[in-house]
């Protein structure tokens, strides 16, 4: 090993802080870590002041008409406002910069934000799914009428509300949640009108806890996907439609790169990805060249603009006897005592 350490964070222009430094600005060339979170507030906000509205509504129709379709889209539009609040106030926290301990801000608010509305998602259809059976077994009379009036303009409501939000930011996945509840909603107002219709019409009341189950399928399958893709962010996986196994294969291929370890690559927030890697070159290879010929193709191909490569020079026995040492790595001890990954170099190797 050279004993030099090009390490960068291409955050940066040159990896320094301070004067001189580094520019995490939104201009030409920088990448932008922040939501357009005044204009996403504003929308979002206009949904929310319109799902509450009916939403009082709603509840007093549904139990004088006795329907529990109707009782489950007001308690799922409760879900929708709580899902908006819940990504408005995480906008707000992921604005602030980072600071002390936070290094990345308060950027990750907004994937425990879209926990939360998963989780709500799925503890309401429990409850749902409950009541639907118990009417399907014992079903009470249902005003068809109020329940066909009270979903269509429901639908009206929420085609407005997806409408607002559908105009907001939607890679961060707090705007996601809010717009998956509303959508769903909206699904379940045409289902309940569906079976109010039915109730008018036939007389079948089973209709209404049918169109509740509906309902609860959806709600299941929203909640389930918030929960999987806010799930991965927590645990630092790395960006679905990102192998980093190909991605390191990819770096080794570039000369006079002989080996990539300690390969990590993790999502911060929605839509910003970020990677880091100790990548060795051969000895006469230029660290500096190498570092920006990544950097620029990490960006280029993978969409991965946030990345930390340390570069350093392969001493000779390295590339032909492997580790120093007598270890098999081939990275110096020094560096990663404990390398975590597999390693990548140039011909076949294990994965």
């Amino acid at each position: 090993m050279s004993g030099h350490d090009h390490g960068k964070d291409s955050g940066g222009a040159d990896g320094r802080h301070g004067p001189g430094g580094h520019d995490h600005g939104h201009g030409p060339g920088g990448h932008s870590h922040g939501l357009s979170a005044d204009a996403d507030r504003r929308w979002l906000a206009i949904a929310l002041g319109l799902i509450t509205s009916f939403m009082a509504v709603e509840v007093v129709i549904g139990v004088i008409a006795n329907s529990l379709a109707l009782i489950s889209d007001a308690a799922h539009m409760m879900t929708d406002a709580v899902s908006i609040v819940l990504a408005l106030i995480a906008m707000r926290l992921a604005t602030r910069p980072a600071r002390g301990g936070f290094t990345y801000g308060l950027k990750r608010a907004e994937i425990l934000s879209a926990q939360a509305n998963g989780l709500t998602l799925l503890l309401l259809a429990v409850w749902l799914a409950y009541e639907a059976v118990r009417r399907l077994m014992d079903p009470p009379p249902v005003e068809g009428g109020l329940v066909v009036v009270t979903a269509l303009a429901g639908i009206a409501v929420n085609v407005a509300a997806a409408w607002c939000i559908s105009r907001a930011n939607r890679s961060s996945l707090a705007v996601e949640g809010a717009y998956q509840h509303i959508l769903n909603d909206l699904f379940a107002f045409i289902g309940t009108a569906v079976a109010g219709l039915i109730v008018l019409t036939t007389g079948f009341r089973q209709a209404d806890a049918i169109a509740t189950l509906v309902v609860v399928a959806l709600m299941v399958k929203a909640g389930y996907g918030l929960l999987r893709e806010s799930g991965r962010i927590l645990l630092e996986a790395a960006p679905a439609h990102v192998d980093p196994d190909a991605v390191g294969d990819r770096l080794v291929g570039h000369p006079p790169v002989t080996e990539v370890h300690d390969l990590h690559i993790w999502t911060i927030t929605s839509g910003q990805a970020a990677l880091s890697a100790h990548v060795l070159v051969e000895p006469a290879g230029d660290c500096h060249a190498v570092r920006r010929d990544l950097e620029q193709l990490l960006a280029k191909e993978y969409g991965i603009t946030h990345t930390t490569l340390q570069v350093d020079h392969a001493q000779d026995s390295l590339l032909t006897v492997g580790r120093v040492g007598g270890g098999s790595g081939g990275e110096d001890p020094l560096h990663c005592a404990d390398a975590h990954g597999p390693v990548h170099r140039q011909g076949p190797h294990a994965h």
